[in-house]
């Protein structure tokens, strides 16, 4: 019998058929860029989630993940480099965004989980995802390739998306002559694998 909440079943690993798991290499990278009549004086910024716990149901084309938002990292180098950002901010800078973004803009103490419950629709180059973030649920078309990765697969992709959809109010400091913009750039890699039939995570 299907369960009433297919996706809340997946977040546990269970489901009608077998199921792979979010592996641990998974990444989801968030650019956010600056704005402002002072921008020059700011940073662009990129953090990203590594820690995701969730699972995919290939046969059902079902999808939950879900990642806390204090886990999330600043400023990887590396990842500034993946994003074309210039140097890179001084550690000092890193951690006041870093308390910015968790306290100010994404009140992550009330919040603080992101949850993707996403379905396969007719579209072969995208799926359906409906994306809780502040306490607010938006679904969007996710442009998005998966290819066979065996054992498992692994689905690529980009998406931008607004704050101001899911009721944040972008970081400002001036009056808004430095501020954070509207839109954040979205990069995700999701690798999934066969889990351990007794794995918890």
């Amino acid at each position: 019998m299907q369960p009433a909440d297919p996706f809340a079943a997946l977040l546990q690993g269970r489901a009608a058929g077998p199921v792979l798991r979010i592996a641990d290499d998974a990444l989801i990278a968030v650019t956010v860029r600056r704005g402002g009549a002072l921008a020059r004086l700011g940073h662009d910024h990129v953090v990203a989630a590594r820690r995701i716990d969730g699972h995919v149901d290939p046969a059902a084309g079902l999808a939950a993940l879900r990642f806390r938002l204090d886990e999330m990292t600043v400023d990887e180098a590396a990842l500034r480099e993946e994003a074309g950002l210039a140097k890179q901010p001084s550690a000092d800078a890193i951690a006041g965004t870093r308390v910015n973004m968790l306290t100010k803009v994404l009140e992550a103490g009330r919040y603080p989980l992101v949850e993707v419950r996403a379905r396969r629709t007719g579209d072969a180059g995208a799926l359906q995802a409906d994306i809780t973030l502040h306490g607010v649920t938006r679904s969007f078309a996710v442009p998005v390739t998966i290819e066979p990765a065996p054992p498992g697969l692994v689905a690529r992709g980009t998406l931008t998306l607004k704050q101001t959809d899911f009721g944040i109010t972008p970081f400002s400091v001036l009056g808004g002559a430095m501020a954070v913009q509207d839109t954040l750039e979205i990069r995700f890699v999701l690798p999934a694998r066969p889990a351990a039939p007794d794995a918890v995570r």
